[in-house]
């Protein structure tokens, strides 16, 4: 395995959509590592940080088709996975294909949906399938999906119950950019003219390489019994009702490895556990009261801050 290529294709997305996404390589390189993992990322934040920009620019640098779906209290099922209509041209009913077809999907605001057209962007994410009228069409690969709720705005949502949230491979937030960056920002060209600037950096065959290797990044025991006494002590705490599930462990367990071979190595170190680990585990935690999404990345710190790390990183 030749990890000079997961650092090659690391560098070339974060350049390529640091040009639209500006002081954000950290949120990029998250983004990135869900990609390779095959995971969805649930983006939490307020509105105008750049959500749509960033995958945006993400999949224009990748080479994929993107599509952007506005979610809305009247929006169907059928609206997202597509329909069979009658082509009064050929007597026949054809299929029409929805927005899941395409490889990166934006799901805007996925909490204003009604829970029956959440359930079926969420089965579509776990099953890389959907079903319509009783026949099943695989979705084409790569496919992922970023999913955005505004944490400000509760009034006329369907929150997203915990069953549902744990489908996400990490929760991300974006935040504020510093006043410099800001000041760059607000005078620089169009983001849209520079966004279509952007061109594909990596090849199908590339991503196609990450993919397939990744798995061979080697995790020492001491180290996967670090990530597993981490899972362990969110389902110990007596302040949440339920811990990390097993998804959770396994996504854990892969986002080490590529954060590992990111930074250029074979194998995985505790601090590229402790890395990913607030991204990964924060939102599978289930407290009895509302916690914010600040508060459970806490909850994940203390409990990471209080387990030794073992001596032994090889």
């Amino acid at each position: 395995m030749d990890i000079t290529k997961f650092t090659s294709y690391r560098d070339k997305i974060v350049k390529s959509c640091s040009k639209v996404i500006v002081g954000k390589d950290d949120a990029i390189e998250l983004v990135l590592t869900c990609f390779i993992c095959s995971g969805h990322v649930l983006l939490e934040d307020v509105p105008g940080t750049g959500k749509t920009m960033l995958l945006r620019s993400f999949a224009k640098t990748i080479g994929s088709a993107f599509k952007r779906i506005q979610f809305t209290p009247d929006l169907l099922p059928s609206d997202l996975t597509g329909i069979n209509f009658y082509n009064q041209h050929t007597g026949q009913f054809e299929f029409r294909r929805g927005p899941l077809f395409a490889n990166i999907i934006l799901a805007e605001e996925i909490n204003r949906a009604t829970p029956r057209t959440q359930s079926s962007l969420l089965e579509a994410m776990e099953e890389k399938q959907i079903s319509v009228d009783g026949s099943t069409m695989p979705l084409s690969e790569p496919f992922m999906v970023m999913a955005t709720q505004n944490p400000i705005e509760s009034y006329g949502t369907f929150p997203l119950p915990e069953a549902q949230t744990d489908r996400f491979f990490m929760r991300l937030k974006l935040g504020y950019m510093t006043r410099e960056q800001e000041l760059s920002v607000i005078s620089r060209a169009s983001t849209t003219d520079i966004i279509e600037s952007l061109e594909t950096v990596v090849t199908p065959e590339e991503t196609r390489y990450l993919k397939e290797n990744f798995r061979n990044i080697k995790v020492h025991d001491s180290v996967a019994g670090y990530m597993m006494d981490i899972i362990e002590g969110t389902r110990k705490d007596s302040s949440f009702i339920t811990g990390v599930s097993t998804r959770g462990a396994i996504a854990l367990y892969k986002a080490s490895q590529v954060t590992a071979a990111f930074a250029g190595r074979d194998f995985v170190l505790p601090e590229d556990v402790k890395k990913v680990a607030p991204y990964v585990l924060a939102h599978r935690i289930v407290s009895g009261s509302n916690l914010s999404a600040d508060d459970s990345v806490k909850f994940i710190e203390n409990i990471i801050s209080a387990i030794p790390v073992p001596l032994e990183n090889k």
